[in-house]
């Protein structure tokens, strides 16, 4: 049975992430994610980062090319079932020289020991307004085009 509570652990751990790694405090990461958690940044071109330490070690050699900030919103939590639950949130990368990014996190977590962990992350970056789909690919419901 899902509970207010086990929404509001999960969005908590989603929301938690960009403080910690705005502040730097990449030692605490695992309050966030599991010790052998897989980390898909493909889509920023950095591959599948796998534990804690791969993330680490990532975050400090990008250095200066970190985002000032990384804002997550609109958690979606999709599913739970048991000690298991995905979820869904948006990401804004705030850059040096101004710019934004966003992206998509897709999240699996795990209930371990009472705390809910990522289990696994994958992050897809926004490239195209409406997920790149056009006028002429969406037919209005109950319209015969």
């Amino acid at each position: 049975m899902t509970t207010t509570e086990d929404q509001l652990a999960i969005t908590t751990v989603i929301a938690r992430h960009g403080h910690l790694v705005d502040d730097g405090e990449l030692e605490r990461l695992g309050e966030l994610f599991t010790e052998d958690v897989s980390y898909d940044v493909s889509d920023l071109g950095g591959g599948i980062l796998e534990g804690l330490p791969a993330i680490i070690e990532a975050s400090l050699a990008l250095g200066a090319g970190n985002p000032l900030a990384h804002l997550v919103t609109n958690i979606v939590i999709d599913s739970i079932d048991g000690d298991e639950a995905t979820a869904r949130s948006k990401g804004l990368g705030v850059n040096t020289d101004g710019s934004l990014g966003t992206v998509t996190y897709l999240d699996d977590l795990r209930r371990i020991d009472g705390r809910w962990l990522i289990t696994h992350r994958k992050v897809l970056v926004r490239r195209a307004p409406l997920g790149g789909r056009t006028a002429s690919a969406v037919a209005p419901e109950g319209s015969d085009g």
